[in-house]
């Protein structure tokens, strides 16, 4: 069992295929079935089994996942604490993980005052969900990582930033016309679109919208998850749905008019930014420096 192949085993698990992992490992196919046929072959254990297109784990691969995250971690996190020991010559990097949308005018900020300390340092940005979020900090290809709600894995460490206010977003041509309302009552009947509630995490957006929905006293509200931002916008424009969400989420799409933000007065509607960082793992000082500055510039975000 080589590092090697474990890093190609997380990049297949996080991506979904042995393409897509050749493509983010920049080696060919058949260099990435070698290493996986290898590593079965050490473990006496299939760890992929395709449906369709796509691969997933088996119950052997589910098992070793946690164990190659946390060995890929660590020797990466060694790698870094002794480069940060020697002063290494040449450019820095820090390396961050972010959900896209909250690249707004708080983190651009924050990004262009850390630049302007830290002139010889770079920071690299990988953009992804706050589940891909997560994994990429918890293998190592990310020193520090911000999300939406809290991680339960205890082998993170979850820091609130502050909360994204939610809204209703509705097509342009919705019959309820007013920006405001008092509770949700005048969107029963709605179908609903979001992300499905997430295995193991009792706080995610899934998870808030259920409650929202039990809470206006919806007896059984039409839910139908959809796990990418981009199709819940296109599915409420097309007027399949209405959604939750940040107004940072559409912004584009308010502007042009072809969706609507409805605000719910009756409700607190929030979700928590997190930064997110390995329990436990190397924080090297560019990492420590980003997350205080960090703190100083989102203090609230939108609340």
């Amino acid at each position: 069992m080589t590092l090697d192949e474990l890093e190609t085993f997380l990049s297949i698990a996080r991506l979904g295929g042995f393409t897509e992992a050749s493509h983010a490992l920049t080696r060919s196919q058949p260099a990435i079935s070698r290493r996986i046929h290898q590593l079965e072959q050490s473990l006496d254990a299939e760890l992929f089994e395709r449906v369709g297109h796509r691969v997933s784990l088996t119950e052997a691969g589910k098992v070793l996942l946690p164990y190659a995250e946390a060995v890929l971690a660590a020797a990466r996190d060694g790698e870094r604490a002794v480069r940060d020991s020697r002063g290494a010559a040449g450019p820095q990097a820090l390396k961050i993980a972010i959900v896209g949308t909250l690249a707004d005018s708080h983190l651009v900020d924050a990004l262009r005052a850390f630049e302007a300390r830290h002139k010889a340092a770079s920071v690299e940005l990988t953009t992804a969900t706050s589940r891909e979020v997560s994994a990429l900090v918890r293998n190592g290809d990310a020193h520090l990582g911000l999300r939406y709600f809290r991680d339960a894995d205890p082998r993170l460490e979850s820091k609130v930033l502050g909360v994204e206010r939610l809204f209703v977003i509705v097509p342009a041509g919705h019959p309820v016309r007013q920006r405001r309302l008092r509770s949700l009552r005048r969107l029963e009947g709605e179908r609903w679109l979001g992300f499905a509630a997430e295995r193991g995490q009792p706080d995610s957006f899934g998870r808030l919208l259920e409650r929202t929905l039990a809470e206006a006293g919806f007896a059984d509200p039409r839910y139908t998850p959809v796990d990418s931002l981009t199709a819940q916008k296109r599915l409420v424009e097309a007027g399949l749905g209405v959604a939750l969400m940040p107004k940072s989420s559409v912004r584009e799409e308010l502007r042009i008019g072809s969706l609507r933000a409805i605000e719910i007065q009756g409700l607190r509607l929030e979700q928590p930014v997190v930064a997110v960082r390995r329990r436990g793992g190397y924080e090297s000082p560019l990492a420590a420096a980003f997350l205080l500055l960090l703190r100083d510039f989102t203090p609230d975000l939108h609340g």
